[in-house]
């Protein structure tokens, strides 16, 4: 019921796709088929949908020129773009994300997945909304408040790291599982005397909350490459590899509208180095040994242990023992050998939370 009062605008010059997207979309949204973007700008001056799904290859004006003035206006900035394409590379995809569009959806589509990513895109929205009211009505409601006003942050952040997870074939659970990681591994440093004096300086909300952005930078990855049931190719790992750059890049477009900068400087720093490696042979800069930050060096175990404790589209999952000795191996190597030393200290830890279901894990984050 409440899903279908949502009205999505479906943007395509081509009658037969605006025919088969009404067909996959009328059952669960209101739906209003428009074939040009000057029709859709003509439009929006009476009715303003929750999402538009725009076509890029338009005559008179293309996707990419729409978007520009829909977000050049006042009353259309705000209104969630999906771009509906031909195009399969990586350029003209960065290209439409640049221009504020939410996502990019390469044609001939599948049906439930292009329900999915709106289902979760108006859910973001919705929230979105919800913590602008929020923030505009704060003076009223700081009393009694500030705790709503904090669950729905976490709630719009996490939302956020599921959409990626869910485009990597996962539910959201890596989130949930590594966000937990992150935080055993942490208490297990205050208590050593490894690293007891620097994670003491830390804000221990911040770096944990930071840490469910590690791969936001995926939302530029092609679907193909994120799901692939396959080893992939050479050019295939380098187009991975850029989800880095993308997230930094994200982060700094966060940074330039906002003065809060704390918690984006730690989600920038457990982007940019959770794949950078002890010995050097990381990626994206090949920082080595205590180059890396603290925070990139325990992310890089909690990723990878979650990566092998979890089935993949490419494998199955490990069990804890065989990660375990995984990550025995890639000491000195891949990871920190202080931080491996830490890390069996409390494996058992990392086991009973692989073990919770994907609601049990946020109950115990919750709880602890």
């Amino acid at each position: 019921m409440g899903i279908g009062q949502k009205t999505i605008f479906l943007v395509d010059d081509d009658v037969t796709n605006l025919a088969m997207g009404n067909d996959t979309l009328s059952p669960f949204y209101k739906t209003v088929t428009i074939n040009s973007g000057v029709r859709l700008l003509k439009m929006l001056e009476s009715h303003i949908p929750d999402l538009i799904l725009l076509d890029v290859e338009m005559p008179e004006m293309n996707g990419y020129e729409t978007i520009k003035i829909l977000k050049q206006k006042e009353e259309t900035k705000g209104i969630p773009v999906v771009f509906l394409t031909a195009h399969n590379d990586t350029e003209s995809e960065l290209e439409g994300l640049t221009l504020g569009a939410m996502d990019y959806i390469v044609k001939p589509f599948s049906a439930p997945l292009l329900l999915k990513r709106i289902e979760v895109h108006l859910l973001v929205e919705s929230q979105r909304k919800q913590l602008i009211y929020f923030n505009n009505n704060l003076q009223i409601m700081v009393d009694g408040k500030t705790e709503t006003v904090v669950e729905l942050k976490n709630a719009f952040l996490r939302t956020m790291a599921e959409l990626v997870e869910w485009r990597d074939g996962s539910t959201g659970a890596h989130i949930g599982r590594t966000e937990l990681y992150m935080k055993i591994l942490f208490e297990a440093l205050q208590n050593c005397n490894a690293y007891k004096d620097e994670v003491a300086s830390w804000d221990k909300e911040l770096v944990l909350q930071s840490a469910q952005l590690h791969d936001v930078g995926k939302i530029a990855i092609k679907d193909n490459i994120l799901q692939k049931p396959a080893r992939l190719t050479d050019p295939e790992f380098k187009a991975i590899k850029a989800h880095v750059n993308f997230g930094e890049m994200v982060i700094e477009r966060i940074k330039q509208k906002t003065k809060e900068r704390a918690f984006l400087d730690q989600a920038k720093i457990l982007i940019a180095t959770h794949h950078e490696k002890w010995d050097g042979s990381g990626y994206p800069r090949g920082l080595k040994g205590k180059e890396i930050p603290l925070q990139g060096r325990m992310m890089a175990i909690t990723d990878v242990y979650d990566a092998l404790t979890s089935d993949r589209p490419y494998k199955k999952a490990f069990t804890h023992e065989e990660a375990v000795r995984v990550i025995i191996r890639e000491k000195g190597k891949h990871f920190d050998p202080d931080l491996v030393d830490i890390f069996l200290s409390i494996s058992d830890k990392f086991n009973e939370v692989t073990v919770l279901d994907s609601h049990e894990y946020f109950e115990a984050f919750e709880e602890e």
